[in-house]
């Protein structure tokens, strides 16, 4: 039965597992300590060159498994001493450099930075080297390449950078907090801040006094996870975990694309406000188009609204795949609605640490919204929603859409908007690759993702977006 895409994944939720154990019976405190040794007993390391590194490297993701470094305000942090494994970043000449006569490299390079040894071989200089790339261009037999580190090429914005001690530094300005460096290293030295700890005070102070109820929120792309159990365990094993009740974010999806479609017929152009990461790419790097994206909050965020306004004492607890999401629970004017955010991966971890095996529950039933408000989970979809919305309001608006699958396809999309060349009166940013079925807090990334949750779309008992929003 395997749960996670990689060992990084489950050595991270071995963390968040344990830490969630003690929490509930009130340990945590005193048995912080012993957790690496628990993970890693003996005296034989099974990743690192020794033992007491490898448990060192634990003792920080235990810190950031119980919310991580409180002066950081990025959900996003590294494990320095778990970055120190990646070669040197940067331009490199390789052993095809074959001490040819015609120098090209060397006369390309304005810094100075190519010397060649007794035998013709070229090297470059680190301290001269600005890495611009063109003696890579010009070497006949491409002996010189970019080594880049795996964080560096998953972000996008490039946001990350190497510091002096030869670790991954990541500039909180650029940081959109999407957790593709976390998914992408394969040390697991870049990790997100987790408020596991959070949710478990919540529950057991709902348990104990009774004077309020804490709701789950699952996003639609659950639809895609927990393979190994039927989607209705999962609701059921939440209820198991002590929340009052399960709610489709999809709903609040419903509402927004409402919402979103009205909003687009008014300006005329819209970029949608649903992936808090894209959100944050246009307010960073495009912020001459901030006044495009939609007012409207985003599902999570609606419909965690909707609960508090019509429910005394409520708690809200948003369950989806995206670490961004856990950056814009801290945002003024959401999280006063939200009052956590857990990843599947944080789920997987808190479900077992309660020793609640979901294959043998029951199916609870979560049939909240439309197939339109479901499919929101993959790239495409909110675009669908939209052109839906306004059909079923007969409002007459020729959309022209852009899915834009990935945050590389969103700066392509952006970059012709602010050039006044882009042929789409609506952008749908996604920032993970095939939207949020593709978020770094997924137990999987795997292609038929998309296929699940079209089907889960399908099997909605409310076929419109009106009926599923009749209630409002």
């Amino acid at each position: 039965m395997r749960k996670f895409d990689t060992k990084v994944q489950y050595l991270k939720y071995k963390v968040l597992r344990e830490v969630a154990k003690h929490a509930w019976n009130d340990t945590l405190l005193e048995k912080v300590m012993d957790i690496p040794k628990a993970i890693v007993p003996g005296k034989t390391p099974t990743m690192r060159c020794c033992v007491y590194k490898e448990r060192a490297i634990l003792g920080e993701r235990v810190k950031l498994a119980m919310g991580g470094d409180s002066e950081n305000p990025n959900v996003i942090q590294v494990i320095d001493i778990a970055c120190d494994e990646c070669p040197a970043a940067g331009y490199e000449v390789t052993g095809t450099c074959r001490g040819c006569l015609a120098h090209r490299c060397e006369d390309v390079c304005k810094r100075g930075a190519i010397s060649f040894d007794h035998n013709h071989v070229a090297h470059i200089d680190k301290s001269k080297c600005v890495e611009c790339g063109q003696c890579a261009k010009v070497c006949p037999y491409a002996a010189i390449v970019n080594r880049k580190r795996p964080c560096q090429v998953a972000c996008k914005v490039k946001a990350i950078t190497i510091n002096e001690d030869n670790a991954a530094a990541i500039d909180n300005e650029k940081c959109i907090q999407c957790g593709a460096c976390v998914y992408q290293c394969p040390f697991g030295a870049i990790t997100d801040r987790s408020y596991i700890l959070n949710v478990i005070d919540l529950i057991k102070k709902s348990e104990e006094n009774k004077k309020y109820k804490v709701y789950a929120i699952v996003a639609p792309s659950i639809s895609s996870q927990f393979t190994y159990a039927k989607l209705g365990q999962v609701i059921t094993g939440l209820k198991e975990l002590g929340f009052y009740t399960v709610i489709e974010a999809a709903l609040g999806a419903d509402m927004v694309a409402m919402s979103e479609s009205k909003e687009l017929v008014e300006k005329g152009f819209l970029t949608s406000s649903c992936c808090p990461a894209f959100v944050q790419y246009i307010k960073s790097a495009f912020p001459e188009l901030v006044p495009y994206i939609s007012h409207n909050m985003s599902p999570m965020g609606v419909l965690a609204k909707y609960i508090k306004d019509t429910t005394k004492n409520a708690k809200v607890v948003f369950i989806g795949p995206c670490t961004s999401k856990k950056a814009e629970a801290q945002l003024e004017g959401v999280k006063e609605y939200v009052d956590a955010v857990l990843t599947f991966e944080e789920l997987q971890a808190l479900i077992d640490s309660k020793d609640i095996d979901i294959t043998t529950l029951e199916e609870g039933v979560l049939d909240n919204a439309s197939y339109f408000g479901r499919i929101f989970a993959r790239s495409g979809g909110l675009s669908d929603a939209v052109v839906q919305a306004l059909k079923e309001q007969n409002l007459e608006f020729d959309v022209k859409a852009v899915a834009c699958d990935g945050i590389e396809a969103c700066k392509m999309a952006l970059l012709k908007k602010s050039k006044n060349v882009l042929d789409a009166n609506f952008i749908e940013g996604m920032a993970c690759i095939g939207g949020c079925i593709g978020g770094a807090g997924c137990l999987t990334h795997g292609e038929k993702n998309k296929a699940e949750v079209d089907k889960y779309g399908r099997e909605a008992y409310e076929k419109t977006i009106s009926d599923a929003i009749s209630f409002l």
